[in-house]
Order: structure tokens, then C-alpha cells, then sequence
């Protein structure tokens, strides 16, 4: 019986090889004792990535076990998410009280821009994680840009909350006046801090370089999130859906700055928890479902607010508060590219 061939045994052979380029197999993960100190955290002593390889095994590495796999897909699917969801949002429940469309104006924009902070320190935060093992100049470089993320989804929850968030009581008092441009100096004042950090302490890191980083984040957070809480403690959550899914989001945001601060599982079994359950992956995990709830809350206070708010604050406020979310963007870039040309001088000053 004759036999029926699918492919010429040539063109087989010569797919083969071309697949393996451009699709390489990453070596295997390293100890910790095999990389730089730089890139090692504490307790986690297996699962590390080598340095020195090609971008694309960095960039392939995104489907391969390591111990930044987990805290790169918590915050790319997020980031997804965030997507899908408010294009959904948008289709179905962002039209105006005549049913029109989504469409971006005065009274929706605060609400663009917070989906849009919020998708940067999720794409900037994965993109660090994925990325930085290439070498010490892409480490720092890469997180100083997820610090500038974090400044930027920073600001873009103040405006939000500020805008859609907030009641009258809150609005009048004396943070409530100088809510925003406080806001903003913080947000800074964080990505500063966090940048002078990670750029002035090697490891192992003394206890004060946490305290740099936690504390200007610690006073931004409780000063962003006044509105909500001003609104949890002086009205009933049975009035508003959005109420509870703010309370969450707390909860969720206090769980994770806990592991963000202290190295645990990790910390009582050290090399059990390299993959998967360390103390960082539960802080993206936990700050993704943080966001998400978050996202959901102002959903709520979008279609609440939408009908009032130009009566309310004017379209020219409206606007000039929004403007300031560029510059806020642009102030913390420009502090991440100084401190990048000061880590690369100081590399090297070490490599004399």
C-alpha cells in the first residue's frame, strides 16, 4: 500500500533549526551564591535567572519557572484585566443619561486617567520583574521605571478619589483644599525616595533603607485615600455598592504593604518558598486584587458623580486638575532618568 507523506522530509529539517532560533530553550535557574548580590533577595535562594543572556531569553523567560514568574503574571494579567473590564464598563454602562456611548469628556476623563495609571505600574512593575536580571544597569534603570509607575497609579487613585470619591464634608475641610497639589508633591516625593533607595543601599540592606522607601508611600497612601475613608466612617455602606468594595480594597492594600515590608513565608523556611508563596509574589497578588477592587469601586462612583460634577467643580477645574497628571508623569521621569546617569556613573566608578 502505497504511503501518503504530509511534508518533504527537507523542508522538515530545515523548519527545525529555524524554530530552535527563534524560539531558544533558556538555560536552567541558578543559586543565589551564582549571581551578583545585587540581584539576590533574602531567604529566596534558588530559581534565579543568569545574568549577562540576551534580552529575548529575558523576554521568553515570561514562560518559564523561575522566581519571578509569578509576580510578572499577577500584574500582566491584572494589567489585562484592567483593560478588558473597562471596555466593558464603557460598552455597557458608560453611556451618558441619554444612553449615548462612552465618550471621553470634562466629567470621564479622571476616570481614563486612573485606568491608565493603573495598567503603567502593572505594565512597569512586570516589565521590572521580567527584565532586570539582564544586567546592573538594566536593574536599576527597570526599577526606577516601576517607581515612576507607582507614582504616577499614585496620583491617578488621588484624582480619581477626589473627583468621584469624595463628599461635600470632605471637600470643604482643610486637606480637601490642598488635596491634589499634596497628592502630587507625594507621589514625587515617593518615586524620589524610592529611587534614592534602591540606588544608595547594597545589600544587605540596613533597616533604614525600608523606612526611606515605606514611609513617603505610608503618608501618600493615607493622605490618598482620606476621601474614601472620610466617606467609609460618616456614611452607610447599605446607601452605596461602592462602599464596601472600597473597604476592601483597603483591607487588601494593608495585607499587602504587610508582605511588602517583611520577608514573609520566607523568612521561617528559608528555599521552600523560592517559586512560589515568598513574601513579594503575595504583595502582587495581593495589590493586583487591591487595584481591581478599587477599579470596581469607582465604576460605582463614576455613574453616582457623573450627572453633577461639571456643575459641581467647573470644566475648566475639571481640566486643569487632570493637566496636572502629565506633569506629575513627566516630574518623576525626569527624576528616574537623573538618578539612572547616577547609577550608571557609579557602576563605572566600580568597574576601574
Amino acid at each position: 500500500m502505497p504511503q501518503v507523506s504530509f511534508a518533504h522530509p527537507s523542508l522538515c529539517l530545515n523548519f527545525l533549526p529555524l524554530l530552535h532560533r527563534l524560539l531558544p530553550s533558556n538555560p536552567p535557574t541558578v543559586r543565589d551564591v551564582d549571581v551578583p548580590p545585587l540581584f539576590r533577595e533574602r531567604f529566596i535562594l534558588t530559581g534565579y535567572r543568569p545574568t549577562g543572556m540576551s534580552w529575548r531569553c529575558y523576554a521568553l523567560s515570561l514562560f518559564q519557572i523561575h522566581n519571578e514568574t509569578l509576580n510578572v503574571w499577577s500584574h500582566l494579567l491584572a494589567a489585562a484585566f484592567v483593560v478588558l473590564r473597562f471596555m466593558v464598563f464603557a460598552i455597557m454602562r458608560g453611556g451618558g443619561p441619554e444612553g449615548e456611548g462612552f465618550s471621553v469628556d470634562a466629567s470621564s476623563l479622571p476616570l481614563v486617567l486612573y485606568v491608565l495609571s493603573a495598567v503603567t505600574y502593572l505594565s512597569c512593575s512586570a516589565a521590572a520583574h521580567l527584565l532586570q536580571s539582564h544586567s546592573e544597569q538594566a536593574h536599576y534603570s527597570l526599577f526606577f521605571l516601576d517607581y515612576v509607575g507607582v507614582a504616577v497609579y499614585q496620583y491617578g487613585c488621588a484624582l480619581a478619589l477626589c473627583l468621584y470619591s469624595s463628599n461635600t464634608a470632605w471637600r470643604q475641610s482643610m486637606l480637601g483644599q490642598v488635596f491634589l497639589p499634596a497628592a502630587a508633591l507625594l507621589a514625587w516625593l515617593s518615586c524620589t525616595a524610592c529611587c534614592y533607595a534602591k540606588l544608595r543601599f547594597r545589600r544587605p540592606y540596613p533597616l533604614h533603607r525600608k523606612l526611606c522607601q515605606l514611609i513617603p508611600m505610608g503618608v501618600a497612601y493615607l493622605v490618598d485615600i482620606s476621601p474614601v475613608a472620610h466617606r467609609l466612617a460618616t456614611h452607610s455602606w447599605t446607601g452605596s455598592p461602592a462602599l464596601p468594595l472600597h473597604f476592601l480594597q483597603v483591607v487588601l492594600f494593608m495585607l499587602s504593604a504587610f508582605f511588602f515590608s517583611c520577608p514573609v513565608p520566607e523568612r521561617f523556611s528559608p528555599g521552600r518558598f523560592d517559586i512560589v508563596g515568598h513574601g513579594h509574589q503575595l504583595f502582587h497578588i495581593l495589590l493586583s486584587l487591591c487595584t481591581l477592587a478599587q477599579q470596581e469601586a469607582l465604576f460605582h462612583d463614576f455613574l453616582w458623580r457623573r450627572p453633577a460634577m461639571v456643575r459641581e467643580f467647573g470644566e475648566e477645574r475639571l481640566l486643569l486638575a487632570c493637566a496636572s497628571f502629565p506633569c506629575l508623569t513627566l516630574c518623576c521621569a525626569l527624576t528616574a532618568l537623573a538618578m539612572r546617569r547616577q547609577a550608571q556613573a557609579q557602576l563605572m566608578k566600580e568597574q576601574r
